[in-house]
């Protein structure tokens, strides 16, 4: 069973920061693709940004530039840097993993980001 778990959540005014830490529970972790996935209420979990393996990146166009994914394979953990924080940034953020960023098979248990204006 592979284990997510997401920090660094919390309270933020609109032009802040955060950095938000996942720490995964499998010796795989090196070969799987990781990403950062947000919901907010009454819309749908939204891909937020994914790394591949080998450190390739991918964006929603709403965080480009702002935030940041990165992951160090030596301590399984994975991070989303995000600068610039904006109201429309505010919802629960998960980790995620899978064998390919679309097609996850383990969840974190999210962590909530609130931006306010």
């Amino acid at each position: 069973q592979v284990h997510l778990v997401e920090s660094g959540g919390g309270l933020v005014q609109a032009g802040e920061s955060l950095r938000l830490s996942c720490i995964i529970s499998t010796n795989i972790f090196s070969i799987k693709p990781v990403a950062w996935y947000r919901q907010s209420p009454g819309k749908q979990r939204e891909l937020v940004a994914g790394i591949s393996r080998f450190g390739r990146t991918n964006y929603v166009d709403s965080v480009k530039g702002r935030f940041t994914i990165s992951r160090d394979n030596a301590e399984n953990m994975m991070y989303l840097q995000m600068n610039s924080l904006k109201p429309e940034d505010t919802a629960v953020y998960y980790c995620a993993t899978g064998n390919t960023i679309y097609a996850i098979d383990y969840w974190g248990q999210g962590t909530q980001v609130t931006v306010s204006s």
